[in-house]
Parts: C-alpha cells; structure tokens; sequence
C-alpha cells in the first residue's frame, strides 16, 4: 500500500509547488553555482570519493543557451585545476546541441575537451540519442582524443552488440541501468532482466580489458560486481565504483574504505528543478517521506510520519 502511495505522489511531483522541491533538492544537487559544486566536490575529495561534475541542462532547444553551457565547462575545468579538486566531467550531449545539429554538437564537445585538462565522460540519454551519442564517441577518438569516454545502459537490449561494436577502441566506460521510459522492443522490461543484462554486459567489459565505472545503487549488483572483478583480478586502480550526489552515502563511504574507488556525480546549475524530479520518480519511496514531512509542518495535528 505505501508504495502504491509513493508511486501516486510521483505522478503528483510536476505540481508540486517549486519551493518544496527545492527543499530536497539539495540532497541530489550540490547548488545553482558553481563555487557550490567546488565545496560539494572538496568535501567528497576530502572524504577519499572521487567525483565528475556536471552542468545541468539537457534537451536545449536554442544554440545560445548551447553556447552557454561550453562556457559552464570551461569555467568548471578551470576550477579544478585553480582549486585541484580530484574530479573530471560528465557531458549530456543534448546540452550541446545535440538535437539541434549534429556538426554543432561535434563542435561544442571539442571545445569542452580543448578547455579540460580533466577526463571528459559523454552520458547516455534517452534511445532516440544512442546511435548519434556513439557516433561522435568514436569521431573523437578516431580524432586521437583519449581522455574521453562514454555510457552504456544495460536496460537497453543492444548494449552487448554496442560493445562489441566498441571493442576496437577499448573504450572507458560508465555502466548504468538506465533511467528512461523505453519501449519493450528496445529495452529490458522487468528489473532481473536489467540486472542479468547489467551482469553480462560488465562481464565483457572486463573481458575486452575495459576501465569500468560500475555505476549502481543496487546491493545486489554491487556483490556481483565485486565478485567479476575478483574473478577478472583487476586491481584496485583499473576500475572504480560510481554513485549518485545524495544516494547511499554509508555504502560509498564503505566501499572506500575497503580499497576501492568510487566517484560521485556532482550536478550543480540553474536547472536543478527538471533534474530533481527525475531523481524522485526514479525513487517514488523518497518523494513518499518528503510529501509526508511537508503534510506534517503544513496541516495542524499531523506528525508527519509514515
């Protein structure tokens, strides 16, 4: 019944009144300004966490606010090398352009890369951007750029095909589920069906003699995860753990002290409101807890719990 309830206040989110969101958003976001995602990241660094920056805004639809977005990341790779923050980029190509031309994509993705003296990671969005988003991975590092990588979702049923494909290039590469609606003919439906394809594509990963960023939250695939690498004897520096800002900080913090890397994505930016609802329908429990402490301080009598 409680999840019925979360999964009801998830669809109830877009009408939440802004500063509500706000309020938890700082728990998925490190603030709209860029000194806010310095401190965030010199805290993490200080803990032992390495962590990738990125500059929300996704889906642009204008070139000028594309053009603006560059600007953010060379801003951001100047203050890692000013303040020698231990951290390294996450790009969304439809911040780029993406959408609106592909040449200008190109263009913006190498003008990150001429400003970043740091790791540069190409994320994967939705399926309508895979085919392109691969294609200009491999335009750049067919160019001899090296210190750039990409995303695979193993939500979506061609991601083993995709490494395949990508074998030649041994690439660098960040291995999630996947958090977008998809159709069935494209993608994995049932959640043990994304853990076995995620367990499979990590596999071959390893096998093509891949750095990984083991991107998960999930117990379950975290013990997998360890065991493969066990199996494959990688060494502590040949692949690391990735988590979200906010998400299952205890474990991070366990995981670190057991040797292994683990790097945290920092957003930070002006759009943090589209983001933060995409992190709370992603976890419908979390939204339950802050729509029943908002109701607690909003209606007289009611404690606010659950």
């Amino acid at each position: 019944m409680t999840n019925l309830l979360d999964r009801a206040i998830v669809r109830l989110l877009p009408a939440v009144p802004r500063p509500v969101v706000r309020r938890i958003a700082n728990r998925y976001v490190a603030g709209p300004r860029l000194p806010d995602a310095c401190r965030v990241v010199r805290q993490l660094n200080t803990a032992g966490k390495l962590t990738t920056i990125d500059v929300l805004g996704e889906e642009i639809t204008r070139r000028e606010d594309s053009l603006a977005i560059v600007e953010a990341y060379a801003d951001v790779s100047e203050a890692i090398r000013r303040e020698r923050l231990d951290s390294n980029l996450s790009v969304k190509l439809t911040a780029l352009g993406l959408k609106l031309d592909y040449q200008f994509c190109v263009e913006n993705m190498e003008s990150v890369l001429e400003h970043a003296d740091e790791f540069v990671r190409i994320d994967m969005e939705d399926s309508t951007c895979t085919d392109d988003t691969l294609s200009l991975y491999r335009e750049l590092r067919l160019r001899g750029q090296d210190s750039v990588g990409i995303v695979l979702q193993a939500c979506l049923r061609r991601t083993l095909e995709d490494i395949e494909a990508l074998r030649d290039l041994t690439p660098n590469v960040r291995l999630c589920k996947g958090i977008y609606v998809e159709p069935r003919e494209i993608a994995f439906q049932g959640p043990d069906e994304v853990r076995e394809n995620f367990v499979a594509a990590l596999d071959l990963l390893l096998e093509h003699g891949s750095y990984v960023g083991i991107a998960t939250h999930d117990e379950w695939l975290i013990e997998e995860s360890l065991r493969l690498l066990e199996r494959h004897g990688r060494s502590s520096r040949e692949y690391e753990f990735q988590m979200l800002l906010g998400v299952r900080t205890a474990r991070a913090t366990e995981l670190v002290a057991a040797g292994h890397r683990l790097r945290v994505y920092v957003p930070f930016g002006e759009r943090w409101y589209a983001y933060s609802l995409r992190r709370l329908q992603e976890n419908p429990k979390i939204a339950g807890y802050i729509a029943s402490d908002t109701i607690g301080r909003l209606v007289p009598g009611h404690n606010g719990r659950r």
